[in-house]
């Protein structure tokens, strides 16, 4: 007899919490979403047609699916999207899989960006787009440039741009501020490489799966943040804001990078894990 949906979530969920370490919730919401991905259905129907058995073809496209998760792949890879400050990008190998605690910096960015005023924002690493997306989705009269050194992630960022209508984006091929020229911004916004190249979660979980150039920053996870504080005076416009996430334990060094540079009004701001997740400061002339 052929198992029913609730036996299949219920067998998955289980092999995901022991191979995986998931919590039980959130094995039972992975597995719930595997098997709405073979099917072509939400979670919400699946829950309601709980004793339907699955046949062979869907048996085996479920199959498929929970292996690639089974074996440690990243569930927004193996599913192509996810979602992020409540807009659904569509995520590649080719680009870092945007994460919660990233919200942050779009809320701190557009705090400082005064609705309806035009103001030029600069995202430096853009990857999928998510951040700049999110800003230029929020503040439809600014003028968002996003840059990033990979021309595949630019593409998908061209793309989610797109579906998202984001038409007051645009997009360059720069290594951080390489391709700017003298060009000038009211406020730029990062979420850069900050793991050490060392770091033995480079090895573990998601992380095994995502772009390194997005992850590894030297043998403190400093160095690509070192960049962008050092030129970043040289591309903001008069009590212009740089804003940029990073590691859970580099916050002191991070403020001490933007003082030495030369910033005021440096700070620090917690995530909803209590965590000092993105440092900021204001360029005073």
């Amino acid at each position: 007899m052929a198992a029913s949906l609730n036996e299949i979530v219920q067998c998955s969920a289980l092999a995901l919490t022991r191979t995986l370490g998931l919590d039980t919730s959130e094995a039972r919401i992975e597995a719930q979403v595997l098997l709405g991905q073979a099917l072509g259905q939400s979670r919400a129907w699946l829950i309601a047609h709980g004793r339907d058995p699955l046949d062979t073809e869907q048996t085996a496209a479920f199959a498929d699916l929970f292996e690639r998760r089974w074996s440690g792949e990243p569930i927004a890879y193996i599913l192509g999207e996810r979602e992020f400050f409540s807009l659904n990008f569509k995520i590649t190998p080719d680009v870092l899989i945007p994460r919660p605690e990233t919200e942050l910096l779009v809320e701190l960015a557009l705090a400082r960006l005064p609705v309806g005023l035009p103001r030029r924002v600069l995202d430096l690493g853009t990857g999928s787009g998510a951040v700049a997306i999110a800003v230029a989705h929020h503040r439809p009269e600014a003028e968002v440039l996003a840059v990033d050194q990979s021309a595949a992630a630019l593409e998908i960022a061209r793309e989610n741009a797109r579906q998202l209508g984001a038409n007051n984006l645009r997009f360059a091929l720069s290594d951080w501020y390489g391709a700017l020229a003298e060009e000038k911004f009211d406020l730029i916004v990062s979420n850069p490489p900050y793991i050490a190249a060392a770091d033995p979660h480079l090895a573990q979980g998601d992380l095994r799966f995502e772009p390194a150039t997005a992850l590894e920053a030297g043998s403190d996870g400093l160095d690509d943040i070192r960049v962008i504080v050092q030129n970043a005076p040289a591309h903001l416009n008069p009590s212009g804001w740089l804003l940029f996430e990073h590691g859970y334990d580099q916050a002191e060094a991070c403020r001490q990078l933007l003082m030495q540079a030369g910033f005021s009004q440096v700070s620090s701001s917690n995530d909803l894990a209590g965590i000092p997740r993105v440092t900021y400061g204001q360029l005073i002339p």
